[in-house]
């Protein structure tokens, strides 16, 4: 462990943890700021640009200098009841720094007053907008904890739907079963600064809406996992959320779809938002080559056994 990642760490656990209950998730939800504004640095470096769709926001960042016409569409993490914070724009501009790609970042509505249903019909709408709009240049889907999983079920539904599907998916520190069931979760609660599984548990349920919590569209781990695009994991060792990514990227593999996981054995839930450690500039940096090989036609992920 880095002595920059060993004191965030420290840091965080100073932090109250809201999902230790789920009457202090409900409680904290009751004072949920809005989403963070861009900050002035991406504005500064990056056309932006924002939409309604569907009554939700969707802001769209192209790089001012050098765009490469790549589109990587960002799904925020927050557990889908959260909103998006400052830490979510660093990675994303991190990302379009190294990579000149344009990332849109659809603003989904959180539970309990939205669910899984109303998030894919209006991400249905946006993923048809940047599809037509990229034309013949690669559509990746990326995202952090919970906008990870979402990530994963976009792509799932594509497949579905027969749907032109995205090049690939990066996904850091993805939340794949809402029901968090997995043996080896009790065993990482002491180690993780972060969570704890009953606030999870809890947003997951709201989340489900009239959906059982075990639907793929949901907890993506229970879907076969078959003819999805090459993924790519960066997940810490530290989170409750390694056991299920680790069990997600061994059955996608034996399903035949390409998947590296990169296991960060001491860091923390989506550590990437946190540049100042190595772990998470290494992260960033490699999700950043997916990105660019990704314009170059080559493979976002490979087989990794």
């Amino acid at each position: 462990m880095s002595l920059a990642m060993k004191l965030t760490a420290l840091l965080l656990r100073r932090k109250p943890n809201v999902f230790v209950t789920e009457e202090r998730l409900r409680e904290a939800l009751r004072h949920n700021p809005p989403d963070a504004p861009v900050p002035d640095s991406l504005r500064r470096s990056c056309r932006v640009t924002t939409e309604t769709v569907d009554g939700h926001e969707v802001i769209t960042l192209t790089p001012r200098s050098g765009p490469t016409g790549t589109q990587v569409i960002y799904l925020h993490g927050g557990v889908y009841v959260r909103p998006l914070v400052s830490a979510h724009w660093r990675i994303i501009e991190d990302l379009i720094r190294r990579t000149g790609a344009t990332f849109v970042v659809p603003l989904y509505g959180l539970a309990p007053r939205y669910t899984a249903d109303d998030a894919y019909r209006f991400l249905d709408t946006v993923y048809e907008t940047v599809v037509q709009r990229a034309g013949d240049r690669p559509v990746l889907l990326a995202g952090d904890s919970c906008g990870a999983g979402l990530s994963v079920g976009l792509a799932i539904r594509c497949r579905n739907e027969g749907l032109r599907p995205p090049t690939g998916l990066i996904l850091f520190s993805p939340w794949l079963d809402v029901t968090m069931t997995n043996p080896g979760i009790p065993a990482l609660t002491k180690l993780d600064p972060m969570l704890a599984p009953a606030g999870f548990v809890a947003a997951g349920q709201d989340w489900a809406g009239g959906r059982s919590v075990t639907d793929p569209l949901v907890s993506p781990l229970h879907d076969t996992l078959e003819k999805l695009p090459p993924i790519t994991i960066h997940q810490g060792g530290h989170d409750i959320l390694l056991p299920d990514a680790e069990k997600f990227a061994a059955k996608a593999r034996a399903a035949g779809t390409p998947t590296t996981l990169h296991l960060w054995p001491t860091a923390f839930h989506v550590f990437v938002a946190a540049p100042w450690t190595p772990e998470g500039r290494h992260a960033l940096r490699d999700a950043a080559t997916r990105i660019r090989a990704a314009g170059q036609g080559e493979p976002v992920a490979h087989t990794d056994r």
